[in-house]
């Protein structure tokens, strides 16, 4: 598959498996068919051994405890200790700021709705045309709900959006700016730190959605004065489908801030089935309903993961793993009609790159039947995700010969 011309590149690959820092991490994943080559980790991460076998041990948990699993085994607390651990090790959040728990949509819906409330007067909410579709689709109904203008912002469908033009958009009428930190088509990165301070000063809010954000870059929600964030623990924290997603709310604004849905997981005395809700204090007020255990321990486990690997060495495979990505882009697939849809500033750009053809949805299918796994975002682009704790230089090498291939043909 990746002979002719690219013998050099594929030696090449090989030298940096060899030398990379985070190359053991893949031995502690489930990798069934080493023939599959995955490039779709920013989609749904592979499997860790220890989650399996998380899985294994809260059913053995759940035959001989039964309902006692609640108390005895801390079933409670799940999803603030899970909270805790992704904060410190991948998040840069403090304690009692991360609850892990239901969806990324309805994570957003909540906080959106709660910092719409607190600025009541502020009629504008702030968001991307190209944001991720749930995003546009939560803010559309909240604007329909509420009455609100929304605030389309453009941004470039490479580069993306840029701090001057975000800062511009940010006026005395705008309540809340809800953005992704990495795009989800082109992977360009939004400067939280600029963005953020720049909302404060108006007296906005921001939403980030860290979907494609954590566990692939640093984001440093306390040293960058981040409010609010959502994110989900299925791609790149390898949590498994439909693994529960995060909320963050700085401590500082976790009394100001009120959830619109009161669930008694969020209620202060729990068991007591008082008459009216009184929330706990902290995070855990952000519960809302009883968690899915059996998904908690799996995403459990690949937050232990990346958090030991630590952000900063993810980051940098990261970086040289879509950067070797474009060097063969560049000398195999653009003669061949592909173009790069992402930065090409690597300060810019999160771990996944879109190629983008204008029969990128064929081609991802004929890559697909021949055990290359990317995926198709409409309308050109096939993403490639390059996980940094499983994906090696090789499996890109591979991936990247498999597409010229096609393409030659």
């Amino acid at each position: 598959m990746a002979g002719g011309p690219g013998v050099d590149l594929l030696e090449r690959a090989r030298e940096l498996d060899v030398a990379d820092p985070l190359r053991a991490f893949r031995g502690r994943f489930s990798i069934p068919d080493p023939e599959v080559v995955y490039l779709d980790g920013n989609s749904l991460g592979r499997p860790p051994r220890a989650a399996l076998e998380a899985i294994r041990r809260v059913g053995e948990t759940w035959s001989e405890a039964l309902i006692r699993g609640w108390a005895f085994e801390g079933w409670l607390e799940y999803p603030l200790r899970v909270g805790d651990l992704l904060a410190r090790g991948v998040l840069g959040a403090r304690d009692d700021e991360v609850a892990v728990a239901d969806s990324t949509t309805v994570n957003l819906y909540r906080l959106a709705s709660a910092a719409l409330d607190a600025r009541p007067d502020r009629p504008v909410v702030v968001v991307e045309r190209s944001e991720f579709p749930t995003d546009r689709y939560v803010v559309e109904g909240l604007a329909r709900e509420r009455d609100l203008e929304i605030r389309w912002l453009d941004g470039d469908p490479i580069e993306g959006l840029a701090t001057d033009q975000i800062v511009e958009a940010i006026r005395d009428d705008t309540a809340l700016l809800i953005l992704s930190a990495v795009n989800y088509r082109s992977a360009a990165i939004v400067d939280i730190a600029a963005t953020t301070a720049a909302a404060r000063d108006a007296g906005a809010l921001v939403l980030w959605d860290l979907s494609h954000a954590g566990g692939s870059i640093p984001v440093d929600l306390a040293a960058n004065g981040v409010d609010l964030a959502v994110g989900c623990t299925y791609k790149y924290l390898n949590g498994g489908p439909g693994a529960p997603a995060y909320l963050y709310v700085r401590r500082e604004l976790q009394a100001e801030l009120h959830p619109p849905i009161q669930g008694w997981f969020g209620q202060r005395d729990q068991f007591e089935m008082g008459p009216r809700f009184e929330r706990r204090p902290g995070i855990g007020g952000w519960l809302v309903g009883t968690p899915g255990i059996i998904a908690l321990a799996a995403a459990e486990a690949g937050v232990a993961l990346t958090a030991e690997a630590g952000i900063a060495a993810i980051r940098a495979k990261g970086t040289s793993l879509t950067s070797y990505a474009i060097e063969l882009l560049d000398a195999w697939l653009a003669p061949l009609g592909c173009s790069l849809g992402s930065p090409r500033d690597p300060a810019r750009r999160g771990a996944h790159l879109s190629i983008r053809h204008p029969d990128a949805r064929q081609l991802t299918s004929a890559l697909i039947a021949q055990k290359v796994i990317p995926d198709f975002r409409a309308p050109d682009s096939i993403r490639i995700g390059l996980s940094p704790l499983t994906t090696s230089f090789e499996d890109v090498h591979r991936g990247l010969a498999a597409l010229r291939s096609l393409l030659a043909a």
